[in-house]
């Protein structure tokens, strides 16, 4: 193979996806692209992705879906197949979001709790990839990091637990 093979779409699970739509918009303002309104909902960030100098490259910002459980599509069989419930226990695919420089990860954490999400943790350092961290679990059971660069010499509050 001369190509790696391309990530070009994660979906999340939701029993309504127009309301996670509009979760996810409120919480860092994508568009909300519904297509079919209430099945499946596209987030559009907007922007371009980054050169290592902070420089818009061609390339536009990965999308993320939001799926019906009630009747995952795309697939063969017009009705779906089960399981057709939401999967809220234990360890599942987590999303990483790179928070801009324009936002803050406390004032995401807000807008995510104040519409339903529960906090899962904050005010941690990983040092192996220099990044501040925070987690929440959206009202659907999906698990969300949110993400700021340490940068060149990251001061790290006392408070922030590190690893």
């Amino acid at each position: 193979m001369t190509n790696p093979n391309t990530l070009i779409f994660v979906d999340l699970s939701s029993d309504d996806p127009a309301k996670a739509g509009e979760f996810y918009a409120e919480v860092f303002g994508w568009e909300n692209d519904p297509r079919p309104y209430g099945l499946y909902h596209r987030m559009v960030p907007g922007g371009q992705m980054k050169d290592s100098e902070g420089n818009d490259t061609p390339i536009g910002n990965f999308h993320l879906g939001i799926h019906k459980v009630a009747n995952v599509r795309p697939h063969p069989d017009k009705d779906g197949v089960e399981p057709r419930t939401l999967s809220t226990e234990g360890r599942k695919s987590r999303v990483w979001i790179l928070v801009s420089e324009d936002d803050s990860m406390d004032a995401i954490l807000d807008r995510a709790i104040e519409r339903g999400a529960t906090l899962l943790w904050k005010d941690h350092f990983w040092k192996e990839f220099n990044g501040f961290n925070a987690a929440f679990q959206d009202p659907w059971g999906n698990e969300i990091i949110l993400w700021v660069k340490g940068g060149d010499n990251p001061q790290i509050p006392a408070n922030f637990t590190q690893e």
